[in-house]
């Protein structure tokens, strides 16, 4: 990707190790290399390479040129010989090899290639690969939730980070302006970025490109704006460059900052540099909350976790703006963030060459909680993500077209801008509240929608068939939970699972009632859902979680002291009848003994097995049956013969 210009936050050093070896072309080369100029070494480099000629250094030189330039086919060879040669390398190699083998397709040999680099920096997405190695057949499975094609505005040069600006996109690019001074950058060979704005039709496509605005050109790179609602106000990154005069850091190294302007009778004025900014570290690709009250944006300032990381910053009433915040560990990782984007439903979106990805750079989305937090992040999975670098996401969360950045192969240029349309999946939740004993329907029923989190999304009221419907806010592949409750009856939740596709999922809840009505004949067993008092095989000695149950007969026995139960034990059809009757019988008998022990008088229980006599289907010998018809047979019964 040749944007790296814009894209790379933290950038290495190196030295040279030729010189003294007397070879004046390898000197040439270093010196270019250290100055960024990748372009103009790799050709030094590989001619060198080529004679034979072999080093560690010259292998890692020769492989970050094609790295940081996007061209990970080329690094792998490199980076392929450099391993060839040593082990003894920075762990960065690893993850930088392991980055280009799979933009090549060989994904076996990357990802044991992560996991080293995984061990080697203690890194926790180590433990979540060996624990996902099937992790790309899972990025494919959503490969139907886009649609995507080639934007239409793309050239030979670098087009990268699309803004969506009511009917047009505002975009970066490195094209000619047509400008008798525009420069070209010794690192990329292409000309310094500006911004470019491009109409967008119904169907997203773009067309018409022009450039947007001179007002903000300077000498140098400007890329990846946002502007607010009222269109009067932008965001911009551009090199340190403030009234005519280049800023460099204590190294010399011109970064990046956050620049804002305002629009004022047709003209961008009042180009002032973000107070966050600073000679000595990058702070780059603003993006803005549905509100416009916060900024998030890339840096590797102090405090960043990684090469780069997401922070975002509060915009005050006043204007001003307070302390950046470092997303933390849920997003950020111990490599490169970058390129984020908020949508008005509070879905986060950025690149990320950490996470689990397909290859490069891939685009993550995670969703903001209410305190500002964020659930599990997740790739967006293919096409969106390729084997190369997929960045610069944004999508309209109304029409659901958006865009995003990729130097995928059969790309019109370095990096080129990609429509998507996302094939929304629609899903209705809905169910019925009733009557666990007589499947009555529950009118007027509360039922409540709760996140993952157990955040609750939203509460509705059962209509008079106690049906209930939520229409909103349900998102596919997500978990949920769902209450019902009612003043006379037990309030239950249960747990829903959306799938990945569009359609109806249901949430049948019966409730049982608070007070249950007992008389002559009732069942006990019912009343409690106590379906069978388990016993190990063959034995008839009452086990610890058979005894739960029948303390809820006897504390029933205690409260009403006049009431009389027959214990029944019935068993399937399977061994012999005569079998079955007595190990039913001892069973029972074994249960009464349990319940006389613990406080309930002989005289007031009863006890017999039946056996297979009294089948509740038509399960008898040699009759093929299911488990769970079988089931149906097992069981006790505690029957209450006066009260």
């Amino acid at each position: 990707m040749k944007t790296k210009a814009i894209l790379l936050l933290a950038i290495f050093t190196t030295c040279s190790a030729y010189s003294q070896l007397g070879i004046g072309r390898l000197a040439t080369a270093d010196k270019k290399y250290d100055k960024y100029a990748y372009i103009d070494a790799i050709e030094i480099y590989e001619k060198v390479a080529e004679k034979g000629h072999k080093s560690a250094d010259l292998f890692e030189k020769l492989g970050n040129s094609y790295y940081f330039n996007g061209e990970y086919d080329k690094a792998e060879r490199w980076y392929g010989e450099l391993f060839a040669m040593t082990n003894d390398v920075e762990p960065e190699y690893y993850f930088r090899y392991a980055q280009a083998l799979k933009a090549v397709g060989k994904y076996d040999k990357a990802d044991e290639y992560l996991i080293k680099f995984f061990q080697k920096t203690n890194n926790p997405t180590g433990e979540e690969l060996q624990n996902n190695k099937d992790y790309l057949k899972q990025l494919r499975v959503n490969s139907d939730r886009y649609t995507v094609e080639n934007a239409g505005i793309n050239t030979e040069f670098s087009d990268y980070g699309a803004f969506l600006k009511g009917d047009e996109v505002i975009f970066t690019s490195a094209r000619s302006t047509g400008d008798v001074f525009q420069k070209k950058h010794t690192w990329t060979g292409q000309y310094f970025t500006r911004l470019f704005t491009a109409k967008a039709g119904e169907d997203g496509m773009l067309s018409d490109a022009k450039e947007f605005s001179k007002d903000l050109d300077s000498k140098f790179n400007e890329a990846t704006p946002v502007f607010t609602k009222d269109g009067n106000t932008v965001y911009f990154t551009r090199n340190n460059y403030n009234d005519g005069k280049k800023g460099k850091s204590s190294d010399k190294i011109n970064k990046l900052k956050i620049y804002k302007a305002t629009l004022k009778d047709g003209k961008w004025t009042d180009v002032t540099e973000l107070p966050f900014n600073n000679d000595n570290y990058s702070v780059a690709h603003p993006a803005l909350s549905a509100d416009e009250k916060t900024l998030y944006f890339s840096s590797d300032m102090p405090g960043t976790l990684g090469q780069s990381d997401i922070f975002r910053v509060a915009i005050n009433d006043n204007g001003t703006f307070g302390s950046p915040e470092n997303l933390g560990p849920a997003i950020n990782t111990p490599m490169r963030e970058t390129f984020p984007f908020i949508t008005d439903k509070n879905v986060l979106y950025f690149a990320s060459d950490d996470h689990l990805g397909i290859g490069g750079l891939d685009v993550f989305e995670a969703k903001m909680n209410k305190d500002g937090s964020f659930t599990a992040i997740k790739n967006v999975g293919a096409p969106v993500n390729s084997a190369k670098d997929d960045f610069g996401y944004v999508v309209n969360s109304k029409t659901h077209i958006g865009y995003f950045t990729s130097n995928r192969d059969g790309g019109v240029g370095s990096d080129d801008i990609y429509k998507f349309k996302e094939n929304v999946c629609e899903q209705l939740l809905k169910g019925t509240i009733t009557d666990k004993e007589t499947a009555a329907a529950l009118p007027g029923a509360k039922v409540s929608l709760f996140d993952a989190n157990m955040e609750l999304i939203k509460a509705v009221e059962a209509n008079e068939n106690g049906d209930f419907a939520f229409e909103e806010n349900i998102d596919c592949d997500k978990k949920y939970y769902v209450r019902a409750e009612n003043p006379d009856y037990e309030t239950k939740e249960i747990s829903v699972s959306i799938p990945l596709k569009s359609g109806e999922s249901r949430a049948d809840i019966a409730l049982e009632k608070r007070i249950k009505p007992i008389e002559v004949g009732t069942d006990l067993a019912k009343i409690f859902d106590i379906s069978i008092i388990y016993f190990d095989l063959d034995k008839w000695n009452i086990r610890p979680d058979a005894a739960v149950d029948l303390e809820k007969i006897i504390a029933v026995m205690k409260q009403y002291p006049n009431m009389k139960v027959d214990i029944r034990s019935h068993t399937d059809s399977r061994q012999t009848h005569k079998y079955n009757e007595r190990l039913s019988d001892r069973r029972a008998k074994s249960t009464l003994e349990y319940m006389v022990k613990n406080g309930i008088e002989r005289s007031r229980l009863s006890a017999k097995g039946f056996g297979e006599t009294q089948l509740v289907n038509g399960c008898s010998d040699g009759v093929p049956c299911s488990e769970a018809e079988h089931q149906k047979n097992r069981r006790s019964e505690f029957i209450i013969l006066s009260m």
